[in-house]
């Protein structure tokens, strides 16, 4: 079969022949319909860190048809509209991802290829309001986005919750849930447009944080937030600590500023501040996470859909910060190839 492949020489991905991967007891293989791209993997691309003596198929997001079933699956027939869920291994305490923990692709292999092979568990029912592009946009970020929110960040009905850097995927989900559970959501980017699409999938009002002062301005119009999700950190997020309520949550899953610089501890402990990390999600949470889309029929944002060849384009484009949504590869194309 064909697939998309890491050179560990040049970290560019390239299409490539591969075995096609054998369905052992409990597994289902997915002929592959359509994939997503991550900052996950642009990280590893950027970074030059992954390295194995066998072939490197990246991917974490995708959504396809059940292709065969092994022996012991009979949550599934061949046929069936199907997406994976590619938080792996989390192990038995719900609150932190044990040591064997992995995201799907790498080590095991993932969704960049004509066919994948993974245990039933991680198989669920795409949901039928969803296209195959979009089912496919959704697990990563979908479930990212739901522990920020729910679980880590306690979301409540009418809670103020600020959302950091919207346009990538996780932020965007973000936004979605808490205006589909009745929150007042506001933003930030650092692209006006972004900001003006943000409103009209519900925000209330957002903010440049390019701008002087825009911690001022978000405070003079909503005083303060109950939850804030970031996935920034870096210099600036101090100011985020300045913007919580007494008693507020900041839910952190990303570096793309960088480092934290400055925070002042009497902030955090006076107003009584949670500051939770958190990282994909447990499989109850991606249960919750589906059970939410399906009830609201929410849909993801997509960006932009990019032919299997071209990935290395679609990467380029995520890491300029043009996109707004998810970036969607098309798996089918590979059989052309």
């Amino acid at each position: 079969m064909k697939a998309v492949i890491l050179d560990q020489r040049t970290y560019k991905l390239e299409i490539g022949e591969v075995e096609k991967p054998v369905v052992r007891d409990g597994e289902i293989a997915i002929k592959m319909v359509s994939a997503a791209i991550n900052h996950h993997e642009l990280w590893t691309l950027k970074e030059r860190r992954r390295s194995s003596e066998s072939n490197i198929i990246m991917g974490s997001d995708g959504s396809g048809i059940v292709e065969a079933i092994g022996k012991g699956v009979n949550t599934f027939k061949t046929g069936d509209e199907v997406i994976i869920n590619p938080s792996l291994h989390w192990g038995a305490n719900d609150r932190v991802q044990g040591g064997d923990y992995e995201i799907l692709g790498f080590p095991t292999p993932g969704t960049f290829s004509e066919y994948v092979t993974i245990h039933a568990k991680y198989v669920y029912p795409k949901p039928s309001h969803l296209t195959f592009q979009e089912a496919a946009a959704l697990p990563l970020a979908g479930l990212t986005a739901y522990r920020a929110l729910m679980t880590r960040g306690e979301l409540e009905p009418g809670n103020k919750v600020l959302v950091t850097g919207i346009g990538g995927g996780a932020a965007l989900y973000a936004l979605g849930f808490a205006v589909a559970l009745e929150a007042e959501v506001y933003v930030t980017s650092g692209d006006n447009r972004k900001i003006s699409r943000a409103i009209e999938l519900g925000a209330k009002s957002g903010v440049n944080y390019k701008d002087k002062g825009w911690n001022e301005v978000l405070k003079s119009r909503a005083g303060g937030f109950d939850v804030i999700i970031d996935s920034a950190a870096g210099k600036d997020f101090d100011k985020l600590a300045e913007l919580a309520n007494p008693g507020g949550r900041i839910a952190l899953f990303g570096r793309t500023a960088g480092t934290i610089s400055d925070l002042n501890p009497r902030t955090i402990f006076w107003k009584q501040l949670s500051i939770h990390g958190t990282t994909m999600g447990n499989d109850l949470e991606f249960f919750k996470m589906l059970e939410l889309v399906s009830a609201k029929k929410l849909k993801p944002v997509i960006d932009s859909e990019y032919a299997a060849k071209n990935i290395n384009e679609a990467y380029g484009k995520m890491d300029k910060s043009k996109q707004f949504g998810k970036i969607v590869i098309d798996m089918a194309s590979l059989a052309e190839l």
